[in-house]
């Protein structure tokens, strides 16, 4: 009998087909022994304090520049985890898959999140399939559910405080921007990809070079204007931004013009906003210029005890407005 080379409703039936699906292919990808003792819950060994997190994703379309939907539910679950200061450990991961689909694309997507995983060291340590009928989902989806052992304690949105300084990792809106064209069919003459990356690499840079963080968070749906406005509104504190310093690329901008998007509220999947105080803030941009490959982190804003729960975007031509938080469906099916 030839292989299939789409997904049967019998590889969700839990027999042979399935058993070959999850042993040809999810087995060989991400193997380590804690899978493959087969139980039906994984055996974990941890001590201290952990972070746990679990995240859905559903991207249209599945495949774009700079990842893929596997790329982005390894990334994105170590981020969570990686923005509370936690090393990430184990992973559960389950798929529902759409009869007809690929297997090669399937494949595809499983060895991009092998690969991704190795740049955190985490493991995927249990999962589950489920193949549901043709028109039932959108080719596939993914759950990841991840827990990480926290080794640098007390990062969180409630530390943020008057003073602080807010650097920013990188660029802006290119995951939001990139999926938008993808989506569109639009073509520009850039390379304009998603910045869609495993973050934990940076934050143990940031971590080992024993610098006060007061918290830290990847800005992904709704973009630095959602994480700042919650960082406000749940610290209790004012937050001042400089336009002029906030990094933009021109194709993003132009994105945003064609569609009537602002930058600040688009989407990113490799790109996080730290806070911490002012007067380690110069060390800490050396650290991530050296040490984490982000060239073009940055401060671009301060923490104020006035306009409490307000963030406040200052233009070049000097003029100032609230940078609300996004309201409204921007853009569906992000990650």
């Amino acid at each position: 009998m030839s292989t299939p080379k789409q997904i049967q409703l019998s590889h969700g039936g839990g027999g042979r087909e399935m058993a070959e699906l999850i042993g040809k292919l999810f087995f060989e990808a991400f193997d380590n022994q804690i899978l493959r003792q087969e139980e039906d819950a994984a055996c974990l060994n941890m001590t201290g304090p952990i972070a746990f997190t679990t995240d859905s994703f559903v991207v249209s379309p599945l495949f774009f520049k700079g990842g893929n939907i596997g790329k982005l539910a390894i990334a994105g679950t170590v981020n969570d985890l990686a923005m509370m200061g936690a090393a990430p450990q184990y992973l559960s991961c389950g798929f529902i898959i759409e009869e007809g689909f690929e297997i090669a694309k399937l494949k595809e997507i499983v060895e991009t999140m092998a690969a991704e995983l190795h740049k955190s060291g985490a493991k995927i340590v249990c999962g589950d399939t489920k193949v549901v009928p043709k028109g039932c989902a959108d080719g596939v989806f993914i759950n990841t559910s991840g827990v990480g052992r926290i080794i640098k304690p007390g990062i969180s949105v409630h530390s943020v405080r008057p003073g602080d300084a807010i650097i920013l990792s990188r660029d802006i809106g290119c995951h939001g921007a990139a999926i938008l064209a993808a989506r569109e069919g639009l073509e520009l003459e850039t390379e304009l990809q998603s910045d869609c990356a495993t973050l934990w690499p940076m934050v143990e840079q940031l971590i080992a070079a024993n610098l006060e963080l007061h918290a830290m968070r990847d800005a992904t749906r709704g973009g630095i204007a959602a994480v700042l406005n919650e960082w406000a509104k749940a610290a209790n504190v004012g937050i001042e931004l400089s336009e002029e310093v906030i990094p933009v690329r021109d194709e993003v901008r132009g994105v945003c013009e064609l569609y009537g998007f602002e930058p600040w509220d688009l989407a990113n999947e490799g790109t996080f906003v730290i806070a911490l105080p002012q007067e380690i803030a110069a060390d800490a941009i050396t650290v991530m210029h050296q040490f984490c490959n982000c060239d073009q982190a940055r401060i671009v804003g301060t923490v104020t005890d006035t306009n409490a729960g307000k963030v406040i975007l200052h233009s070049p031509w000097g003029s100032k407005r609230y940078l609300e938080l996004p309201a409204g469906e921007l853009l569906p099916r992000i990650c």
